[in-house]
């Protein structure tokens, strides 16, 4: 739901806060990055992970319990290898995010306030586990509104295939591991369809942007 008036910042130079959910391979990037615009700023949970896992500490970590093999030729973990093992093992991919995702939080957190105390107009945080837990971390509780983008699975696993060159059926695996859309999109407030075209949906995402700036005003 909205942050509550205690945590939206106030004033002139206030910084409208957006969470963008939705499924894997649904669009949620093209939407951030239009709903963001030209002057505002994009926080991307991914990117941030793939900082962190490549980290010397983290690295550390990973070839201490997974072993070499989870090591590529640079010596950073191999994500492809960690995927296959980590969504087939609750408990190895509960070690990994204990030492990923905390972290990621502490640079999202760092991030936004960077852009807080900066001004920029709108940021974005595009997190995909923005939900889970988030009575621990808060960071839905951050947002003045949290958008929902919504796509078939078949639409989403054809992308993941081909974009990304994953498996079929792969998204709904991962999903397993991650809240239930239905319940993602029920704390949304505000629904996008991504059932068209890249050109549909960014068309759609620039007038909820007006929309939300004008109610910020």
């Amino acid at each position: 739901m909205p942050a509550s008036d205690a945590l939206r910042p106030t004033g002139p130079a206030a910084t409208l806060v957006v969470g963008v959910l939705g499924g894997i391979a649904s669009g949620k990037s093209l939407v951030a990055t239009t709903l963001a615009g030209p002057m505002g700023v994009v926080i991307d949970a991914d990117t941030l992970a793939h900082e962190v896992l490549a980290s010397p500490e983290v690295s550390g970590l990973v070839a201490q319990a997974f072993g070499s093999w989870a090591l590529g030729p640079d010596g950073s973990p191999d994500r492809a290898a960690l995927a296959r093992i980590v969504f087939s093992d609750p408990d190895r991919r509960r070690l990994l995010e204990g030492w990923i995702h905390p972290r990621v939080r502490a640079n999202i957190r760092a991030r936004l306030a960077e852009a807080r105390l900066g001004g920029v107009p709108v940021a974005v945080l595009d997190v995909p586990l923005l939900l889970e837990h988030d009575d621990g971390h808060g960071l839905a509780r951050e947002c003045d509104a949290l958008v929902f983008v919504d796509a078939a699975l078949e639409d989403r696993d054809l992308r993941a295939v081909r974009d990304r060159g994953w498996p079929p059926g792969d998204v709904a695996r991962r999903e397993r591991a991650q809240l239930p859309l239905d319940r993602k999109r029920d704390r949304a407030d505000h629904v996008l369809s991504n059932d068209g075209s890249r050109e549909d949906l960014a068309r759609a995402a620039a007038g909820l942007r007006a929309e939300l700036l004008a109610a910020d005003r």
